[in-house]
């Protein structure tokens, strides 16, 4: 099977394609690898360092619908009709995957199958699972400081799947570790006022 950065370029600059793109077109390419790699793709635009409004909420809700299935074990993905056929245009997603295809490559070029009961055994999903539902949670919340990381934990977890490499779906792990006291704390100097974690952390490189 190609690489994830191979069928992306391919699909999205070598082919002929609709000045829309939808999420169903999008599954054509997963194969037996599909639900790595929709966390991967979904969560791709809200895990690069730039700006992406308007895809943290929607995506953040589909992944957390994908995540669910994956920790009650389902092989195959189900999401409703309005998000299956949400459509993005064509230019917008080739801006995310020709910014994210380095990143892509960078992260192939160091995996392979290791601690692979991680990514293919019913427990080591349902760990997986819980963690990109509650970094799903944190992408919905309209708080800056509470998107860009939870998605990168996921796009490094969702990679950790289509490979079948549990090392990578353990740094992921950790990365989504971070990520969520950072969100938590972010809400918790919201809700109740004080320094989130962020504040104390540039507090500290100040001095």
């Amino acid at each position: 099977m190609a690489k994830l950065s191979v069928e992306l370029n391919r699909y999205f600059f070598e082919e002929a394609r609709e000045e829309k793109v939808t999420l169903s077109d999008i599954l054509t390419l997963a194969g037996e690898r599909i639900f790595g790699f929709l966390f991967v793709v979904l969560a791709l635009p809200s895990a690069l360092p730039i700006p992406a409004p308007g895809y943290s909420i929607p995506f953040g809700i589909a992944m957390f619908f994908l995540a669910i299935q994956l920790i009650i074990g389902r092989d195959r993905p189900w999401l409703p009709a309005k998000i299956m056929n949400g459509s993005m245009s064509l230019k917008s997603v080739q801006g995310f995957i020709k910014k994210g295809i380095p990143w892509l490559e960078r992260i192939e070029a160091i995996t392979k199958p290791r601690l692979s009961s991680l990514c293919t055994s019913l427990p080591g999903r349902v760990i997986l699972g819980i963690a990109i539902a509650l970094m799903s949670i944190s992408m919905m919340i309209p708080i800056p400081g509470t998107n860009t990381l939870p998605a990168m934990g996921i796009f490094v977890t969702g990679f950790g799947l289509v490979e079948d490499d549990g090392a990578i779906g353990l740094l992921g792990l950790i990365i989504c570790a971070v990520a969520g006291a950072i969100s938590t704390s972010i809400l918790i100097a919201v809700v109740w006022g004080g320094s989130s974690l962020i504040d104390v952390i540039k507090e500290q490189l100040g001095r």
